[in-house]
C-alpha cells in the first residue's frame, strides 16, 4: 500500500485468488444457520461489544486512515467514531425488526423477517470505514453473514474493524474481510450462487455491470453510485454563511464524494456579491498534512486520480481563483473554483470526483430547479433560502435522494440515504436499511373448518 500523503509504501496486503475467495463465501454459507438462529438480544449484545471495541480504537483507526486515505485527522476521527455508532444503532435493530399480524378472514395471518443467507459488501477507497460499516452493521443485525471487500487501495482499516469484530465475539466466519481487486473478488460476489445480496459503492459505470450481473440470478442489490450535486443558492439566503460553507461542502475529503456540492448555482442578481465572499473563503481553506489538527484537507488518493481532475482544469479552463496546495512528494490538488461554467459544459456535468467547484448562475427559481435536474444523476445538494415556502417547494423539484436546506448535511445514521435515476438504487442508513437485508414471509394459519 502506498500513502498519497508522501507516496512511501506502508504495507503490503495479499490478493486473494478466486478460489479463496469462494472458500470465504462457503465459510460465510455453512455459518448463516447458526449465526440466524443466535437470539435476537445475544445478536445485539455482540453488536454492542462490537461498537465498543470500535470504540475503544478510535484514535488507532483514524491515524491508521490518514496514513492509508490521505483523509484529515478530524475526518477520520468522526468516520471511526461513524462506524461505532453505526454499530451501536444497529445493535437495536436484532428485537425490533419486526413481523406483523395482518387481519383475514378464515385465521391468523403473520409475517416474519428472515434474513437472506450470505452478503458481499464491495467498500470504495473515498470513505473506506464508513461504507463498510453501512453495509456489514445491519446485514449482521438482520441475522446474515457478511463478506466484506475493501477497495485495493485502502484495505487496512477494513482488516482492523473486522479484528475488533471478532475480538467482541462477532465469530470468524459470519464476518471476514477478503482483500483483492474488483474483478476477482468483488465480481465473485456477484456470480457466485450463495451470495444473496450485493452492497456495492462505487462508479455509475461499474454499478451498472455489478446490477446486470445480479441480475442473472435474480440477486438483490444496492448500488451507491456516482453524484454531481447542486448547491443552489437563492438571493434571499445568509450569502455570507452560504459562501463561508461552500468550500467544505465541495473540497472535503479532496472532492473525493459522491455528495459533494461540485456545481454551485447562484442567483444572477446577488452573484458578484456572492462570488466576492467565496474567493477569501477558497483562498483560505487549509490543504496541507492531513495528520495536522488544523488541515481542512488532504492530498487525492493516487497520482491516477491526480491527473483526471487535472483533466477538466486544462489552460483554457474558466479559472476564477484557486486555493494552494504543498509541492513536493503527495497526490496534492489545489482547490479549484471555475466560473461561470455553462450546465453543459464537461465540467458542470460529469463527476470530476476532485476538488474542482463549477459555478453556474441562474435567473429565477425555476431554472435552478430545471438546471439542477439536467443531470444523470440525483444523490444529495443544497439549498439555501429563508423563504420556507421556496425551500419546501425546490426541496419536492430537485430530483435528489437526500436534499440539506441552509446545511450541507446528508449522512446521519438514523436518517435513510440513498440517490435516484443514475445515482444508485436502494437506501443505507437508518430504520430503512434492515428491509433489504431481510425477505418477508407470510404464514396463513387456518383457525376454522
Amino acid at each position: 500500500m502506498v500513502s498519497p500523503v508522501d507516496e512511501t509504501v506502508i504495507a503490503s496486503v495479499p490478493a486473494a485468488s478466486e478460489e479463496e475467495v469462494d472458500e470465504a463465501i462457503e465459510r460465510a454459507s455453512k455459518a448463516a444457520a447458526s449465526w440466524a438462529a443466535v437470539a435476537p438480544g445475544d445478536r445485539a449484545r455482540l453488536l454492542r461489544r462490537a461498537a465498543d471495541a470500535v470504540d475503544g480504537a478510535l484514535e488507532e483507526l483514524a491515524v491508521l486512515e490518514v496514513r492509508n486515505a490521505g483523509h484529515t485527522i478530524a475526518n477520520a476521527r468522526w468516520e471511526a467514531g461513524n462506524v461505532r455508532d453505526v454499530l451501536a444503532y444497529y445493535a437495536g435493530a436484532p428485537e425490533r425488526h419486526f413481523g406483523r399480524q395482518i387481519p383475514v378472514a378464515g385465521g391468523v395471518d403473520v409475517t416474519f423477517r428472515e434474513p437472506l443467507g450470505v452478503v458481499g459488501v464491495i467498500v470504495p477507497w473515498n470513505f473506506p470505514m464508513p461504507i463498510a460499516s453501512w453495509g456489514f452493521a445491519p446485514a449482521l443485525a438482520a441475522g446474515n453473514c457478511v463478506v466484506l471487500k475493501p477497495a485495493e487501495l485502502t484495505p487496512l482499516t477494513a482488516l482492523r474493524i473486522a479484528e475488533l469484530c471478532r475480538d467482541a465475539g462477532i465469530p470468524e466466519d459470519v464476518f471476514q474481510v477478503v482483500t483483492g481487486p474488483g474483478s476477482t473478488v468483488g465480481w465473485r460476489f456477484v456470480t457466485h450462487e450463495k451470495v444473496r445480496k450485493v452492497c456495492f459503492t462505487g462508479s455509475t459505470e461499474v454499478g451498472k455491470r455489478v446490477m446486470a450481473g445480479c441480475a442473472e440470478q435474480v440477486k438483490r442489490v444496492t448500488l451507491e453510485l456516482g453524484g454531481k450535486s447542486a448547491n443552489i443558492v437563492f438571493a434571499d439566503a445568509d450569502l455570507e454563511r452560504a459562501a463561508a460553507t461552500a468550500p467544505t461542502s465541495v473540497f472535503d475529503n479532496a472532492g473525493q464524494d459522491c455528495c459533494a456540492r461540485s456545481r454551485l448555482l447562484v442567483e444572477r442578481s446577488v452573484y458578484d456579491r456572492f462570488m466576492s465572499l467565496l474567493e477569501p473563503a477558497v483562498r483560505a481553506f487549509r490543504v496541507t498534512d492531513p495528520a495536522a489538527e488544523d488541515a481542512q484537507m488532504g492530498p487525492l488518493i493516487s497520482a491516477e486520480q491526480r491527473r483526471s481532475v487535472a483533466s477538466y482544469v486544462s489552460e483554457d479552463a474558466p479559472v476564477a481563483f484557486r486555493g494552494t496546495a504543498p509541492e513536493g512528494p503527495g497526490y496534492w490538488f489545489a482547490p479549484t473554483v471555475l466560473a461561470p461554467v455553462s450546465p453543459g459544459d464537461r465540467a458542470a456535468r460529469e463527476e470530476i470526483f476532485g476538488p474542482v467547484l463549477s459555478v453556474i448562475p441562474f435567473q429565477d427559481e425555476e431554472e435552478a430547479v430545471h438546471i439542477a435536474n439536467d443531470t444523470a444523476y440525483g444523490l444529495s445538494g443544497s439549498i439555501w433560502t429563508n423563504d420556507v415556502s421556496r425551500a419546501l417547494r425546490v426541496a419536492r423539484a430537485v430530483e435528489s435522494g437526500t436534499l440539506s436546506v441552509n446545511s450541507h448535511a446528508s449522512v446521519r445514521y438514523w436518517t435513510p440515504f440513498g440517490g435516484v435515476k443514475q445515482s444508485g438504487l436502494g437506501r443505507e442508513l437508518g430504520p430503512d436499511a434492515l428491509d433489504g437485508f431481510s425477505e418477508v414471509k407470510n404464514v396463513f394459519i387456518a383457525t376454522g373448518a
